[in-house]
This record gives C-alpha cells, sequence and structure tokens, in this order.
C-alpha cells in the first residue's frame, strides 16, 4: 500500500527537524571554548555585598566607626524638653483623643486624654512637649494656659 500524503509530509518535517538538531550540535561543539581557567570562573563579594572578581585580600576597605552603627530597628530621637503651645483644636471625647494645633507652625500634634495633666475642654490654650511615637509626634505633659 502506498503512503498518504499526509503521513509523507509529517515524515519529512520529521527529517528535517532531526537534521536541523544535529546541525545544532555539530555547530556547539565546533564553537566550543575548552575549559575555563579556575580563576576566571570564581566571583567574591565585596563589602557592600555586591558581586567582584576582586579577592577579599585585595580589596580596598573603607573603615566603619563603631559610634556611626544603629542597633534596633530606627533611631532613638532624644528632643529636648522643649515646651510648645497650641490650642486644642479638634477633641473627640467619647474616643479619649484630639489633635492640637501648634501656634507657630500650625501643624496639628495628636493628643490622648491619658496626657492630659489637669481637665482640658475644646479650644483652650495649652501647653505640651512633644514626643516621637511610631506613627509620628505626640503631645504628653498637657496643661492649660490661663
Amino acid at each position: 500500500m502506498a503512503d498518504t500524503f499526509n503521513k509523507k509530509n509529517l515524515e519529512q518535517k520529521k527529517a528535517k527537524k532531526k537534521k536541523e538538531k544535529l546541525e545544532r550540535k555539530e555547530e556547539r561543539k565546533a564553537n566550543k571554548e575548552k575549559g575555563k581557567n579556575l580563576d576566571d570562573m570564581i566571583a567574591y563579594i565585596d563589602e557592600f555585598g555586591n558581586i567582584t572578581d576582586v579577592p577579599p585580600d585585595k580589596q580596598i576597605r573603607t573603615e566603619i566607626n563603631i559610634d556611626d552603627i544603629q542597633l534596633g530597628a530606627a533611631p532613638i530621637i532624644k528632643e529636648t524638653s522643649k515646651v510648645f503651645t497650641g490650642t486644642l483644636a479638634l477633641f473627640f471625647s467619647e474616643k479619649a483623643y484630639g489633635f492640637i494645633t501648634e501656634d507657630k507652625s500650625k501643624e496639628s500634634v495628636f493628643v490622648h486624654s491619658n496626657n492630659f495633666l489637669e481637665q482640658i475642654s475644646e479650644n483652650d490654650k495649652v501647653s505640651y512637649e512633644k514626643e516621637k511615637t511610631p506613627k509620628g509626634m505626640a503631645a504628653i505633659n498637657v496643661k492649660k494656659i490661663n
């Protein structure tokens, strides 16, 4: 029996693919570089974590000052206990927090009722100290100015 046209076509495609694969293999063999030198294949890491080909004993290093090293997630900011003045602009009594509008910079500073030293109501002039919190600055030691 004779082969069908489709069967012959598939066999031709298969043969062509096989021939191309052999040609690519021969080309890779011909262009293959002989093994590289071990020194060419080694990579090092410098003091900043970057990959380099310079060995550690020949790298130029910078001196690290121990006082510049910060421990912990965020640096501790110690503000001198400056007293600021402002107006208790917005206070939510049911939630026990509010905001003080600073007189000089007009910025809002968060305040919680636990930090009140005396009874204070909305729109009162107050003096306070600032404390750095994870969410920003907060007012502490808040007292009414007469």
